[in-house]
């Protein structure tokens, strides 16, 4: 499996890429592998705050559905428009094409609660 070591971690499988106040978030190969084929994204957060660990959405795969949990608190600015007409970006790019949201943080010190690609790869063993 595939975690990039610039990228931060969840216990819950979602990934952080920090770009200065505002960060993107998406699910970790090894979530996608789990869930199985992503068939729908569904995230209707967009200019709101949300809280960290609340769920700002979720994925639904052909076996299930699964929340999408907030790394760090913050407010949603944009949803990656592009997985409303191909999900399948999630299981194919889930580093790149396969994002989720971007926000601003809104409390850069919760990003210390993170883990990094070598904590999350013994987490998932």
């Amino acid at each position: 499996m595939n975690f990039p070591a610039e990228l931060k971690y969840t216990k819950d499988h979602e990934w952080i890429r920090i770009e200065g106040n505002e960060a993107v978030i998406g699910i970790t190969e090894f979530a996608q592998s789990e869930l199985g084929d992503i068939v729908f994204v569904d995230i209707n957060t967009v200019g709101q705050e949300v809280a960290k660990e609340a769920v700002f959405g979720t994925v639904e795969a052909v076996k299930t559905v699964s929340d999408l949990f907030m790394p760090v608190s913050g407010t949603v600015l944009a949803v990656n428009e592009a997985l409303g007409n191909d999900p399948a970006a999630v299981n194919t790019d889930p580093y790149g094409a396969g994002w989720m949201v971007r926000i601003s943080v809104s409390d850069p010190a919760e990003l210390g609660d993170l883990l990094s690609a070598e904590q999350y790869t013994a987490v998932v063993g």
